[in-house]
């Protein structure tokens, strides 16, 4: 694997109850790092990651729909006329299904044969998109780290089925940050991937530097956030009032 790049040591200050995990797409099959034993959804590959460490992945090794999302197979029409949806209970009519396919993202056929995981902290390559499972204090000092210098509003996008894609797959495509709250997915509740309440925040590679310098840059704990409701009134009054003087005074 390649020498990492980027140094991702701000993140080890939130003390998160689960390691942020690096995914990694690749041609050639990795070195130095394990392939994973048993055959798991493309979701739960976040868990085990988490729990078990460092790992590799090839298209016999999904019990999902992972392989087709990521280009490795192709979808079949059962999927793609979105006759499963229905079956589920997740959708009405496989007319509703079936507009997934116009949205959802795939990686394009064959420019993906493996896909690497690895906890943070026993990272040795340069990751493509980390994936960060954060509570909501964490959660908002992260997403406020991605508009801190830009200004840039944060967009969630998710759909009832395929939460995978999102995570995994969107922001490696688009390079946008990508974020959701757990158990709102029906594959990932039923197979219980995360507890409730969390935060899932995907940072692509191409945002990473500038997330990780706003971190170093920015103050986390904002006064507001820990004063008292009426001590944040007077302050923010006070703080109106200076500004109208300065610009009096301009």
């Amino acid at each position: 694997m390649n020498s990492i790049k980027r140094d991702l040591s701000i993140f080890n200050k939130f003390n998160f109850e689960r390691q942020p995990v690096a995914v990694k797409y690749m041609l050639q099959k990795p070195k130095g790092i394990t392939r994973l034993k048993k055959p798991i959804a493309l979701c739960e590959m976040l868990r085990e990651a988490q729990e078990e460490g460092p790992f590799y992945v090839g298209k016999e090794d999904f019990e999902c729909v992972g392989p087709f999302l990521l280009g490795m197979v192709e979808p079949g029409e059962l999927f793609e006329s979105g006759q499963v949806g229905p079956r589920l209970g997740v959708y009405e009519e496989p007319r509703t299904n079936r507009k997934l396919y116009q949205y959802v993202s795939m990686m394009h056929k064959n420019t993906v044969k493996y896909v690497a995981f690895s906890p943070l902290d026993k990272l040795s390559f340069n990751p493509d998109v980390l994936v960060i499972t954060a509570n909501p204090n964490q959660a908002e000092i992260i997403l406020r780290a991605a508009s801190y210098v830009n200004g840039k509003m944060w967009h969630s996008k998710l759909t009832s089925v395929m939460g995978c894609s999102w995570i995994f797959i969107y922001p490696y495509v688009s390079g946008e940050l990508n974020y959701h709250v757990t158990n709102l997915v029906h594959g990932m509740r039923g197979r219980k991937v995360l507890p409730d309440g969390m935060f899932v925040i995907s940072i692509p590679f191409n945002l990473l530097s500038e997330i990780t310098e706003n971190l170093r840059n920015m103050e986390w704990v904002l006064p507001e956030y820990v004063h008292d409701r009426d001590t944040n009134a007077r302050h923010f009054v006070e703080l109106i009032q200076t500004l109208e003087k300065e610009a009096e005074n301009a």
